[in-house]
């Protein structure tokens, strides 16, 4: 479709600059250094064909292929090492050819990616149950949220974190399970992150026969639980008790539906919604139910309700991409920051038609940011994003890494919760993003305090409601997430460091650039190295045995400089000079082609020279987060947008939260 659509546009509108641009650089230099490898043989490199594109027609119709150009061009991965490098002047007015033609394929592309209508995951069901009844407990457990907050340590409204807390993960810790939860409630299956996006990607989120089922009987399950009483359900007076006057039972059960179906299904309930619900509770009263059962009996029907399971947009009267209105933006803007359905002041916004306003939407971000219910988004969004889940099946090798193992637990319990701790704290105090990549301070357990040191760990260690302190950072070996004990982990074997997974997992959180598995065929490292005398090279020096394969060569050399910064740090995140063999650890590299570093910090250097970058995919990341879909072509202005606000603003995190929530993209179906 973005091909078709580009086309179409430059036929109409194609400029004699771009066709004189293709004709006299553009077309000429790909024949002399682009087609041997692409176009002039059988077998074409990565399926590239260079030799087809006759016009700035025909490019400008594939953006994609377009943007690995300028990709490949702008990092001077092309030509390859061993062709003739193109001219410095050649290569800029290439680039600049080629980013003209971008702009305006990117101003061809006016319909932003469709979002599939998805039911809510399980993250999402839980906390809209919860919030559609005012629960003081838990619905069913979760745990997918990482991070327990023990005591009351979040309070964004403060806009400071705690010098000292106590936290807990569940996943790592079954002793965490004490959270109290509606009794015989049973959740249905954790919905996974998708690759390279998250949970809440709606192309993952189907519902099949047999999930509905299961849904018929969680709702009954819910409001039939022995713990669904006066006391843990806040709406109970104002839904489930009887009222005071029988003349009244018809009135009231209709005005109290009205509100809750409102609730429920995120916009105006209307007449026939009202009745068709009033009139099934009346025959449960008829039939001999009392008045809470029968309200009980309702709200089961309306949790089972396809309104309240799907998110979806209406349909526009065309195809074409047009604005939400105020209660779908309602409905995304609570999704995407509380994880739940919209609180009664945006529904009431919405009613009036004042939320897609500007300025009162910015309000409504700010009060939304200040909420303890942000909590939520910080169970879900940041876990995600940096995948922390891999740390969950991360086994170092207990003959080589005894103290990992802590009696019935793992070190990685502490280790998950040290990253999500930084974000919480950026995030709250309304930090800059750059401090994910190189933070001055942290927050660490005594068992962390000691795995920093030498990979020790004290005599007693608490596995349940962890104390964790804030403290500074002198050496900036440590600070920010990419250099925690939890990615270091986590992007490991058991038995030793693995450079191509933190290359990728580098290129994918911090850039966006996800890249595809190798193939199938490809020998494992291992496999590799069996060869006489390989054993006493170091980890980069058997990689270089490893990828002799010349269709492998492209992607490792844009992921291994990556992988190998991070080589001082061993499988399990403790600092190393030399390997066992004795060999010095070498992480020298460059980043894009254009950043020498030789340690770690010069590596952080690098990346924060390239801010920008950053700021980009982290607000992709988001931005993708929030709609619930990958993001494409039509979104490039919306997070150029974006990354100019945030810069203007010393790269604040709630401002660039914010200016995703005001964006075009989000404000589009």
């Amino acid at each position: 479709m973005i091909g078709v659509v580009a086309v179409c546009f430059f036929s109409l509108h194609a400029n004699a600059f771009d066709e004189r641009a293709f004709k006299e650089l553009i077309q000429p230099v790909f024949k002399e250094s682009c087609v041997k490898c692409h176009g002039a043989r059988k077998k074409i490199k990565g399926d590239v064909n260079l030799a087809k594109l006759d016009s700035a027609e025909t490019l400008a119709g594939n953006p994609e292929l377009l943007q690995n150009m300028i990709d490949v061009l702008d990092f001077e991965e092309m030509p390859p090492e061993e062709e003739e490098p193109l001219a410095s002047a050649t290569r800029t007015r290439l680039l600049q050819s080629l980013n003209h033609l971008m702009k305006d394929a990117v101003a061809a592309q006016k319909e932003f990616p469709p979002i599939p209508i998805r039911r809510m995951n399980r993250f999402q069901y839980s906390n809209a149950v919860q919030d559609l009844f005012d629960l003081k407990v838990d619905v069913f457990a979760l745990p997918e949220r990482m991070l327990r907050e023990h005591g009351d340590y979040f309070r964004p409204e403060t806009g400071s974190m705690p010098d000292s807390l106590k936290a807990g993960s569940r996943p790592l810790g079954k002793s965490q399970l004490i959270d109290k939860r509606l009794g015989g409630v049973a959740p249905f299956p954790q919905d996974l992150r998708a690759e390279h996006g998250f949970d809440n990607r709606a192309d993952h989120l189907t519902l099949s026969p047999l999930l509905l089922e299961s849904f018929l009987k969680l709702s009954r399950s819910i409001v039939e639980s022995h713990d669904f009483n006066e006391a843990n359900v806040g709406i109970w007076n104002d839904f489930f008790a009887e009222p005071l006057w029988v003349e009244t039972t018809e009135r009231a059960i209709k005005e109290r539906l009205r509100l809750f179906l409102t609730r429920a299904f995120r916009k105006h309930a209307d007449d026939l919604i009202v009745d068709r619900y009033t009139h099934f509770t009346l025959r449960q009263i008829k039939a001999g139910h009392s008045f809470t059962e029968a309200m009980k009996q309702a709200a089961s029907a309306v949790l089972a309700s396809p309104r309240f399971l799907y998110l979806y947009d209406r349909a526009t009267a065309d195809s074409s991409s047009d604005q939400i209105d105020d209660f779908e933006l309602a409905s995304r803007l609570s999704f995407f920051l509380w994880g739940s359905i919209p609180d009664q002041e945006l529904l009431d916004l919405a009613a009036v038609e004042r939320l897609t306003h500007k300025n009162v939407l910015s309000e409504q971000v700010d009060r939304m940011l200040a909420h303890k219910k942000m909590k939520r988004f910080c169970d879900s969004f940041p876990s995600q994003w940096l995948q922390l889940e891999r740390i969950i099946s991360s086994v170092p090798d207990p003959d080589l890494y005894p103290n990992f193992y802590i009696a019935k637990f793992r070190a990685s319990m502490h280790m998950m919760m040290e990253p999500l701790l930084l974000f919480e704290t950026i995030l709250v105090e309304n930090r800059s993003i750059l401090e994910l990549i190189d933070s001055n301070f942290s927050y660490r357990s005594d068992l962390l305090d000691s795995w920093y040191v030498d990979g020790a760990r004290p005599e007693r260690v608490l596995p349940t409601a962890v104390p964790f302190k804030r403290v500074p950072l002198l050496d900036r070996r440590e600070g920010g997430v990419i250099t925690t004990a939890a990615v270091m982990t986590m992007t490991s074997n058991p038995t030793r460091t693995q450079p191509i997974t933190r290359g990728a997992w580098i290129a994918s959180v911090l850039f966006n650039d996800a890249r595809e598995p190798p193939p199938a065929e490809v020998p494992a490292l291992e496999e590799t190295t069996r060869k006489p005398n390989l054993e006493h090279l170091t980890l980069r020096e058997q990689f270089a045995v490893h990828r002799e394969r010349e269709d492998c060569a492209g992607c490792h050399k844009r992921i291994d400089p990556l992988g190998f910064a991070l080589e001082n740090y061993g499988p399990t995140g403790v600092w190393r000079d030399h390997y066992e063999n004795g060999r010095t650890v070498d992480a020298e590299g460059v980043l894009f082609n254009k950043h020498a570093f030789s340690t770690i910090t010069e590596f952080k250097d690098a990346i924060l020279t390239e801010k920008d970058r950053f700021a980009e995919a982290f607000a992709a990341h988001l931005l993708s987060f929030s709609l619930g879909r990958e993001t494409g072509l039509a979104d490039a202005p919306s997070l150029t947008h974006i990354v100019n606000a945030t810069q203007a603003d010393n790269y604040k995190i709630q401002t660039l939260i914010k200016q995703v929530v005001l964006s075009d993209s989000f404000h589009h179906k």
